[in-house]
């Protein structure tokens, strides 16, 4: 078998451009920083990349969802904050409205600032979120919780019942709402005796009416019944106060296992994906050097003549 002086250049070319390939890839591995250049370099490899990057796309989603809904929660808990504080301050002025030794010009003056404390109630109950959302409205989120029909009217709810979830985790939903009834509750007021006793629902804010007319007109009756219809309304709003503070609980928890799957996933992804330096660098310097003897080689291979060996 006879082998042509271009048999050996041809191999020797296919040699040094294998080599400069490689070299090449190796070099673009160092400026990108990863392992793999392009799906076809290992595709069982580049699917579980593009698995891990998607389950952790979800991770980050759930993270957004649970950074809204903390700031809803932290509105929601200062807007309830503050109207407990005033509704205490209402059952207050009703204890003090009902004592028998109050002259009526008197009980006018407190009728006077609990129908202040009235009106801030109703304005902390149409409490807007940071994105300009009713904060009680349902998901009537437009519209204000509660309002009136004309002037002088009793503020009534206008919202919806309807309690919205959010995803914050493959099998966890959390609800992203409350609704106006849920904070500020109605009462179920009895009125007469006998076969005229009945049952009625009294809104929230028509027992706080009802009462600075009580105590404007120094009803006994009506102020009475308002001390004892104040305290199931502070009642009402204490306990929707508490429910907030476990929502947040719950949010605080879950973020913190949203977390700790993003931490352990990009780990994992950095593994499959991120290039190892070291081994990298090292393995470029053995490419150099191959490269280098082979054209070398090449370089002593083409000075080969039958002249030279007739010499």
């Amino acid at each position: 078998m006879k082998i042509s002086t271009q048999i050996l250049f041809d191999r020797a070319s296919e040699q040094m451009s294998m080599i400069q390939n490689k070299l090449a890839d190796s070099q673009a591995q160092l400026a990108q920083g990863k392992q793999l250049l392009k799906p076809s370099d290992s595709p069982d490899q580049a699917a579980v990349i593009q698995r891990m990057k998607s389950v952790m796309s979800r991770q980050e989603s759930y993270k957004n969802s649970l950074n809204t809904l903390n700031s809803r929660l932290q509105n929601e808990d200062t807007t309830l904050k503050s109207a407990t504080s005033l509704l205490v301050r209402a059952k207050e002025i009703a204890v003090q409205a009902a004592n028998d030794t109050l002259a009526p010009v008197n009980r006018k003056a407190l009728a006077s600032e609990l129908q202040g404390v009235r009106d801030q109630l109703l304005s902390l109950a149409n409490a807007k979120d940071n994105n300009g959302n009713f904060l009680f409205s349902g998901s009537r989120s437009k519209n204000p919780a509660f309002s009136t029909s004309g002037p002088g009217q009793t503020p009534l709810y206008q919202g919806d019942q309807t309690r919205m979830t959010v995803m914050v985790g493959d099998q966890r939903t959390i609800p992203i709402n409350r609704t106006g009834t849920d904070a500020f509750v109605s009462l179920t007021r009895t009125t007469g005796e006998g076969k005229d006793k009945k049952s009625e629902g009294v809104s929230f804010f028509k027992v706080m009416d009802d009462l600075i007319g009580g105590i404007n007109n120094s009803s006994q009756a009506g102020m009475q019944r308002g001390v004892v219809e104040m305290t199931d309304l502070l009642n009402g709003l204490t306990l929707a106060h508490a429910d907030i503070g476990t929502d947040m609980n719950v949010v605080d928890q879950q973020t913190s296992v949203v977390e700790d799957t993003i931490l352990n996933l990009k780990s994992n992804l950095s593994t499959v994906e991120d290039l190892d330096y070291a081994a990298a660098i090292t393995k470029m310097n053995q490419q150099m050097l191959s490269l280098e003897a082979a054209q070398s080689s090449f370089s002593k291979m083409a000075q080969l003549t039958l002249f030279n060996y007739l010499k």
